[in-house]
């Protein structure tokens, strides 16, 4: 006769329960950042905020205009495991080099809005989970402090600063994202590069008297979107760096504005000899924007530079934020038009090409130009 042992069902219960902590816990260590005490450091962000963050960041999303963009310069968008819905957007225009150097953003899944309007639920549903929050434009969107708490995740803010007046705030950011991701000499030769480019422009326009510099305004500035001729940048950088000032540089209280509307009247009196047009302003249609109101207002036609066929066409660099890398490009562009005899052995385009390499892994001029009718760097007076 057999007899059937009869299991105690405690004993059972209790041997399932540790299979399956055992279970978990294996499992908890093959996920990143889980399972294991990670080593934490202390770094300083741009609002001068104590955050920890961890010692080795693999997981990273950027918040804010401009936020993807700088941590490509630092060679790190293989971190990244979500985006805004910026880079989502398949528009006829797009002017980021980032981004046409990185089409796999548009594939990545988003965390929240452009400009900062994060989504805190989005944030903690990610798989991977990130390990920091890059923000800009910290006062913009969702509270930086706020996200941190909901999302415990640490939130690094960073200034964006630009290539002029905010130059240093904008090398600080370099630093401080540089030493959450272990860039630190990425950071380095981005700001070295920067500088030597600034540095080059200066020194071959520095000595041309004053008597034999051009005249030059530049129109179509974009702010927050695409606008027409009027809009400029008094304090443009591209022409600070080739000392040659914007005609629209009038201080306002004792500073020059970064972007003001200016009156048409005012530019029929100053009469620049050169006009520059910003190719961001072709966003808003053939029947308006900065070209349109050059071929058919009859105050433009009266300028000297149309009249003469000196209207030259800028890449857009205020997109989605300031693009570093087509303001330099810019310059050098300017820089030739303006003073071939000092600028004689510059292709524009190969250097724009040059610097969008080094800044974000592609040469992407050509495609940017094609999305701008090909106008870039180029005289458009056949246009008008």
């Amino acid at each position: 006769m057999h007899y059937i042992q009869r299991q105690n069902p405690i004993k059972t219960m209790t041997t399932i329960i540790l299979c399956l902590l055992l279970s978990w816990g294996f499992l908890s260590l093959c996920l990143p950042g889980k399972g294991r005490a990670e080593n934490m450091k202390v770094i300083t962000d741009a609002n001068a905020r104590q955050v920890q963050v961890p010692e080795n960041v693999t997981q990273i999303i950027c918040s804010g205009a401009g936020c993807l963009r700088l941590i490509t310069y630092l060679q790190c968008q293989d971190k990244i495991v979500a985006v805004d819905d910026m880079e989502k957007r398949r528009r006829k225009f797009d002017a980021r080099p980032y981004a046409l150097a990185n089409p796999q953003f548009k594939e990545y899944p988003v965390f929240g809005e452009f400009r900062g309007h994060d989504n805190p639920e989005a944030i903690i549903g990610l798989f991977p989970q990130p390990q920091v929050i890059f923000k800009t434009f910290g006062s913009m969107g969702y509270d930086p402090v706020e996200l941190q708490q909901k999302t415990g995740i640490p939130v690094v803010i960073l200034e964006y600063g630009d290539l002029a007046s905010g130059r240093e705030s904008f090398f600080k950011s370099l630093k401080i994202a540089g030493a959450v991701l272990g860039k630190e000499s990425r950071a380095k030769a981005i700001i070295k590069y920067i500088n030597t480019h600034i540095s080059q422009l200066n020194r071959r326009t520095c000595n041309i008297p004053d008597s034999e510099k051009k005249s030059c305004y530049v129109g179509g500035i974009a702010s927050k979107g695409p606008h027409g001729f009027q809009s400029t940048e008094p304090g443009y950088p591209p022409l600070q760096f080739i000392n040659t000032p914007n005609v629209a540089a009038i201080k306002t209280h004792g500073k020059i504005p970064r972007q003001s509307n200016i009156s048409k009247e005012n530019l029929l009196l100053w009469d620049p000899e050169v006009l520059l047009l910003d190719l961001s302003t072709l966003q808003l249609g053939e029947g308006s924007g900065g070209l349109h109101e050059l071929k058919t207002d009859p105050v433009y036609q009266a300028l000297s530079g149309v009249t003469k066929g000196s209207v030259f066409g800028l890449l857009p660099y205020n997109w989605y934020s300031m693009n570093q890398g087509s303001i330099l490009a810019n310059a050098w562009f300017i820089g030739k038009t303006l003073y071939p005899a000092q600028f004689k052995d510059i292709n524009p385009a190969a250097k724009a090409d040059e610097i969008y390499t080094f800044l974000v892994g592609k040469a992407v001029f050509q495609e940017m130009n094609h999305r701008f009718q090909n106008m870039a760097f180029q005289r458009i007076s056949h246009a008008l």
